[in-house]
């Protein structure tokens, strides 16, 4: 599990954007790979997939 804070989050269009801590790499995210609701500054523990654009953080949770 990768460790990061969310940066960007658009609770109305279900999107947003991790930093990662380790990289300071963003990785988008959906919603529909939340476990738990973030919010923007939240710590979140989250798995990276490829996505169509690139990786894309799952399995998002609060930390």
């Amino acid at each position: 599990m990768k460790e990061g804070k969310v940066k960007f989050f658009n609770e109305s269009k279900g999107f947003g954007f991790i930093k990662d801590s380790e990289s300071d790499k963003e990785y988008f995210v959906h919603v529909s790979g939340l476990v738990d609701d973030i919010r923007e500054n939240d710590d979140v523990t989250f798995e990276l997939v490829e996505g169509r654009k690139g990786l894309n953080a799952i399995n998002v949770k609060l930390a």
